[in-house]
């Protein structure tokens, strides 16, 4: 049993504040890894998760980008922390939580894309011209942050 399980049979349903990293893995290309995920059920976002007891936001970064992708992040460079009241979730059970978010991104990863079936239904480089509509809406803001403040088109366009 793992950690959240654990503060569920204390706190029922009652909002926790539970802190995740996300990662934004770009190829020589441009495009950015999207994932399909099963929940929300068919909503494409970015690779992610909860931290775990003992891992800094970094550390849950690369795991959850491994786990879900099967690449290994490399070189991580922080975009932004995203909460508040803005970031309450309830999952399907009638959990809440409000989402505390590391986001990262990286131009550096290794290893053979392989996706978590439990997890995904897809996973794909995407143009950011060419996002799928059903976007989950926190991953969006994170993506068009770093799209807008960080991501170089230029750079891009001779590769």
């Amino acid at each position: 049993m793992g950690y959240i399980e654990e503060l569920r049979k204390i706190v029922g349903h009652r909002p926790l504040i539970l802190t995740g990293s996300v990662g934004i893995l770009v190829n020589k290309r441009g495009q950015l890894l999207l994932q399909q995920r099963v929940f929300p059920a068919g909503s494409w976002g970015l690779p992610g998760g909860l931290m775990e007891l003992g891992e800094s936001a970094e550390e849950t970064c690369m795991r959850e980008v491994w786990e879900e992708t099967g690449l290994t992040a490399g070189s991580l460079k922080l975009i932004n922390v995203y909460s508040g009241k803005n970031y309450l979730v309830t999952a399907e059970n009638g959990d809440q939580f409000y989402a505390v978010t590391i986001a990262y991104f990286t131009e550096t990863f290794s290893g053979e894309m392989k996706m978590d079936p439990q997890e995904s239904m897809n996973i794909k480089f995407y143009h950011p011209d060419e996002f799928p509509e059903n976007m989950v809406g926190s991953h969006k803001v994170i993506i068009e942050d770093f799209i807008c403040n960080i991501y170089k088109k230029e750079k891009y366009a001779t590769e």
